[in-house]
């Protein structure tokens, strides 16, 4: 029987093209002084055929925002009970403590670098992630913030005090962002 166009093959070629792509540029990004790898790397550690990286991923930075999204998702989901300080607190308390990794910045550093030549890349594959935010703020009935409040927020604060080298307390911290994004919404 012949598959529908469209229709995603769990488990099938895709999949597993995508996961030994995914897995290439994460061992990649370990070994990385500065956050970047290159396609043709990855192409020979997964095996893969550099045309499918390019048609799928287009950059390095695409492939690195929507290899770092995806392990975000699976490692750090975040909840959606409908009560947003605790959901928020349990993501942003994860978030932090992520940020302390030495590897974790390969993400800010590939966002940056996509930013630099338009952010298709940035929307394509952060998407998913945005999606995930949008759920948590609509379980909780929140109607008067966004996705870009909590990037601006949380998420911005965050990662340029890790950048910094200045990273924010999981312990202290991820409770003051979270009152900051309260406060906001009980203000609007």
């Amino acid at each position: 029987m012949a598959q529908a166009t469209g229709v995603t093959r769990p488990g099938g070629r895709t999949a597993r093209t995508r996961d030994a792509v995914h897995t290439a540029t994460r061992e990649l990004l370990a070994e990385s002084t500065d956050g970047t790898v290159d396609l043709a790397a990855v192409a020979a550690k997964s095996g893969v055929h550099i045309a499918t990286i390019y048609r799928r991923w287009r950059t390095a930075e695409g492939l690195i925002i929507d290899t770092v999204v995806e392990e975000l998702s699976e490692r750090s989901p975040l909840p959606a009970t409908g009560d947003l300080r605790a959901d928020m607190l349990v993501w942003v308390t994860r978030l932090l403590t992520d940020l302390r990794a030495p590897n974790h910045l390969a993400f800010f550093r590939a966002l940056a670098k996509a930013g630099e030549n338009g952010l298709s890349d940035v929307q394509q594959f952060a998407g998913p992630r945005v999606r995930e935010i949008e759920a948590t703020l609509e379980a909780s009935g929140s109607t008067t913030l966004g996705w870009t409040d909590v990037f601006e927020l949380v998420l911005a604060p965050a990662y340029i005090r890790a950048l910094m080298s200045m990273p924010l307390d999981p312990e202290t911290d991820a409770e003051r962002l979270v009152a900051n994004l309260i406060a906001v919404r009980d203000s609007r």
